[in-house]
C-alpha cells in the first residue's frame, strides 16, 4: 500500500465526540440505545460509551449547544452496524425512543436514525443486502 501524499496515515477511529446540554439526560438517552457506559466524570462533564467490541467510543461532553446548528440533514451522524435495522427500530420504539423517520433502504441494507435531545444523530444500519461487507462476514 502506498502512503498518502500528506504523509498522514489514519490507523482508525479513536473516539466520536458529541456536545450535549445535560450529562444526566445524555447518559439516560445513550444507555436506552443500548450503549454501555464505560465511564462518567461529572466535574469535567464527560461520559464515554462503548460501541460494540470496537476500541473507539462515543464521548459526550457537556457544553453550549448553538441553536443555529439545528438538527436533521446537516447534523453530524454516527452510524452503528446492527444485525437488522428494522428490528432495531421496533426495539427502540418499544423502549420509547422515537426514530427520525421509518427505516430507509441504503446500499447495504436498511438504516434507522434517532436524535438525542441536542440534535446529535445516531443511525443503526445493517448489511442485509450485502452481508459479505458486514462484520459477520
Amino acid at each position: 500500500m502506498t502512503p498518502p501524499e500528506s504523509g498522514i496515515t489514519v490507523l482508525g477511529v479513536d473516539n466520536i465526540l458529541f456536545t450535549v446540554g445535560d450529562l444526566n439526560e445524555a447518559v439516560e438517552f445513550y444507555t436506552a440505545l443500548g450503549l454501555p457506559l464505560a465511564f462518567r466524570m461529572d466535574e469535567p462533564g464527560i461520559a464515554l460509551f462503548r460501541l460494540g467490541g470496537e476500541p473507539a467510543g462515543l464521548l459526550v461532553r457537556r457544553g453550549e449547544i448553538s441553536a443555529a446548528a439545528g438538527s436533521g440533514e446537516g447534523r453530524p451522524r454516527l452510524w452503528l452496524e446492527v444485525a437488522d435495522a428494522r428490528v432495531t427500530a421496533r426495539t427502540l420504539r418499544e423502549t420509547g425512543v422515537a426514530a427520525l423517520a421509518d427505516p430507509f433502504p441504503v446500499a447495504t441494507g436498511w438504516t434507522v436514525e434517532v436524535a438525542d435531545p441536542w440534535g446529535n444523530v445516531v443511525g443503526f444500519t445493517d448489511y442485509t443486502t450485502m452481508p459479505e461487507r458486514g462484520r459477520g462476514a
